[in-house]
């Protein structure tokens, strides 16, 4: 359930009404005053909230809006946006992503996720299209439902999820929908086979960016690239590098304005190179992602990118996978497998012969786990940072170190 926070001392559209929060979303969009827009649940203490919502200085107190994010960090983010900015980029998404014959957004993903807030909500606003609320996976009936009855939708999900397509609607066929987005983690190259079977008439889109990003960086079909890392090439007037250390960077007129962390206010201005919290680097124009920082490193001298070994893990098991990293009995950095649902001993020892034939030792993972469901964030990402502390793992292979 998500709300509207109003900045302090100004009288914010949509605060406090007994509204739908539809309804109230949509009146604060109108309204001149800047809004937050945060999960009720969020995990960010209040006081924390407050504190960021005081500090946003007098010149973006009118025609902007703030969501909540996590980073890459697992830190509190208030990424800061303007609205006019907003709706020109989601009148070049409905461009770029060839959106004219779609009718209706069907919302799989919470709208405080930025991916879903613009390329659905903003967008059905701005083209005047139609928006169904549904509550996701948690709900997969209600969901099911509203897939059955679309006509000429639109559908944005996570990679995450798609095990739970092949899991709740295998024998489903949804004609009606006709553009699925994935964004916001590993692209599901694959498993589009799966998508493909559920979603027969959908053109599927690769879409990449990051909440500075306001999100978007990058689109691509589905069928330009064999590899899910390569994300295609910048959208028009977004220019992209890579640093020296592999980060990757952009520039873009339709981004956020700035961004509140612990550390305070951070104006972002049109001529500023700004970090996406990827690596990776960029090929005759496209974009190919190496990982986050925080999923790059080295164990043994031997480099590893945690995403490119999902790809891997992804040739061999259809159902979810994901990595935390943990040192080893000598203090060398590593990483551990976590699978889901719990999968037989023929599937660990297909996991197991891809990594053989992929990939050295040292790249290895120090075991394999799993678990009957991956825990999420409120955005559909998995929960990282829950992995290390889940109960009821079950160990299925260990290397003897």
């Amino acid at each position: 359930h998500p709300r509207m926070r109003s900045l302090p001392g100004v009288e914010a559209a949509g605060v406090g009404l007994s509204l739908p929060y539809e309804a109230a979303l949509d009146e604060a969009w109108s309204a001149g005053a800047t809004f937050a827009f945060v999960p009720e649940k969020s995990g960010v203490p209040a006081a924390w909230l407050d504190s960021a919502l005081s500090s946003i200085p007098e010149d973006l107190r009118t025609g902007h809006f703030a969501l909540l994010t996590s980073g890459s960090t697992g830190r509190p983010k208030l990424v800061i946006g303007a609205k006019a900015r907003s709706e020109a980029l989601a009148r070049l998404l409905h461009d770029v992503q060839e959106s004219e014959p779609v009718a209706e957004a069907i919302l799989a993903l919470p709208l405080t996720y930025c991916y879903s807030f613009v390329n659905q909500w903003l967008w059905a606003r701005v083209m005047s299209r139609r928006v169904v609320q549904t509550h996701g996976f948690s709900q997969p009936d209600t969901l099911r439902d509203a897939l059955r009855r679309s006509q000429s939708a639109m559908i944005c999900l996570v990679g995450i999820q798609v095990p739970l397509i092949a899991g709740y609607f295998a024998a489903e066929r949804f004609e009606g929908v006709i553009r699925v987005h994935f964004a916001g983690g590993r692209f599901p190259q694959n498993e589009l086979d799966v998508v493909r079977r559920c979603f027969p008439n959908a053109a599927i889109f690769n879409n990449y960016g990051c909440a500075e990003a306001m999100p978007r960086l990058t689109v691509r079909h589905a069928e330009e690239a064999d590899i899910g890392s390569d994300v295609g090439c910048p959208l028009p007037g977004v220019a992209m590098r890579a640093g020296e250390a592999g980060e990757l960077l952009f520039r873009s007129p339709l981004g956020a304005v700035a961004l509140i962390d612990d550390e305070g206010l951070h104006r972002i201005a049109p001529e500023d190179w700004t970090a996406t919290g990827d690596l990776g680097r960029i090929e005759a124009g496209r974009v190919i992602l190496t990982g986050r920082a925080s999923e790059v490193f080295k164990r043994h001298g031997e480099k590893i990118a945690l995403p490119i070994l999902l790809e891997s893990v992804g040739h061999s098991w259809r159902g979810g996978a994901a990595f935390y990293r943990e040192r080893d009995s000598r203090g060398e950095e590593g990483h551990v497998l976590v699978l889901a649902p719990h999968p037989g001993d023929e599937a660990t020892r297909a996991i197991l012969q891809t990594f053989r034939e992929r990939h050295p030792r040292a790249l290895w993972p120090l075991r394999i786990e799993s678990v009957e469901q991956l825990p999420s964030l409120p955005n559909g990402k998995v929960d990282v940072g829950a992995l290390p502390s889940l109960g009821n793992k079950i160990v299925h292979w260990r290397q003897r170190i």
